[in-house]
């Protein structure tokens, strides 16, 4: 829970987002979240710094010798209009095409991200205050992320909404993940189960990173979830990288359609689906029109995790 002083501090930066023009929820989130993302990747290179030179080994940086202005440490000490101009015209580029050899899901949905913030001055402030959140203490990174995704209140025409936390870990600790599990939220939003599944996990498995296979499964091949609005996809991305999950498997697609092939292929599903939602048969894949012959999209959502879940699975 993100209580007194440190809610202060973010209500705090929300505000000079908002005062800035920065008005629509779901951007304050993603322009905040790009700049954790970019605070952390050099806390990161930090603390394996650190640990090379106690150590005498080499590391993989993040950022090379080149590269060195575009670490936050650096660019923190900037003026405010070389900082913006660094920020923008270099970092922002960077943190796009980081992982374009390696397809993640992050820098899949960064291609048409844009850097919103308008002014050197607004930037400078809310680097200024993102410097005094105590980001390294436990999970305040991942408290701080729900804090933020609390303040959507967005009900779309499809039935989006975002399930309330405690709803959320109450049925994860009802499903009881286990480290072999494969899990899916066909219609992941802000990747809420998903993330909750894998501190689950974190709790209740000493050895969860211990043995090679596990942490492996955990970082690649565990989490899966679908989205069709490439903003809350990139938004989930983040939440499950900035709560250590190297890899999510998150993808832009229609969970009902045609497109989603995906059969007897996951051990759990933990979802919220859209429940006010109403489709045309057409736009519905066909295999499960044959098991329940309806445009309501919680029967269909249904009748998708039966055929997903391998046999035994739960959902």
């Amino acid at each position: 829970m993100i209580t007194g002083d440190l809610r202060s501090k973010v209500d705090k930066i929300w505000e000079i987002f908002w005062t800035g023009g920065i008005t629509n929820p779901l951007s304050v989130i993603e322009q905040f979240t790009y700049l954790l993302f970019i605070k952390g990747l050099d806390d990161k290179q930090l603390d394996e710094e650190r640990s090379a030179e106690f150590l005498g080994i080499e590391i993989d940086k993040i950022f090379n010798e080149t590269q060195e202005n575009l670490r936050w440490h650096k660019f923190k000490q900037l003026n405010a209009p070389e900082m913006y101009e660094v920020v923008s015209k270099q970092v922002f580029p960077f943190i796009k095409t980081m992982h374009s050899d390696k397809e993640s899901a992050f820098t899949k949905y960064m291609d048409d991200a844009i850097f919103m913030i308008p002014t050197p001055q607004m930037l400078e402030k809310i680097v200024t205050n993102i410097e005094q959140l105590p980001l390294s203490q436990g999970d305040t990174k991942g408290d701080l992320y729900e804090y933020l995704l609390s303040k959507v209140a967005t009900a779309g025409t499809n039935g989006q909404f975002r399930t309330p936390r405690h709803i959320i870990k109450m049925m994860v600790e009802l499903m009881k993940p286990t480290p072999t599990d494969i899990i899916v939220d066909p219609a992941a939003g802000s990747a809420g189960f998903l993330v909750e599944a894998g501190e689950y996990l974190k709790r209740n498995n000493e050895d969860l990173f211990a043995i090679k296979e596990l942490k492996d499964h955990y970082n690649n091949d565990m989490f899966y979830g679908n989205d069709m609005d490439r903003t809350m996809l990139r938004i989930g991305a983040m939440n499950m990288m900035l709560h250590g999950v190297e890899r999510p498997n998150i993808e832009y697609r229609d969970s009902l359609s045609e497109t989603n092939k995906d059969t007897e292929k996951y051990t759990l599903v933990l979802a919220n689906p859209p429940f006010k939602g109403s489709l045309d048969y057409e736009s519905v894949s066909a295999d499960l029109l044959k098991i329940t012959k309806t445009k309501k999209t919680e029967l269909l959502f249904l009748a998708l995790f039966l055929r997903t879940l391998k046999k035994g699975g739960r959902c």
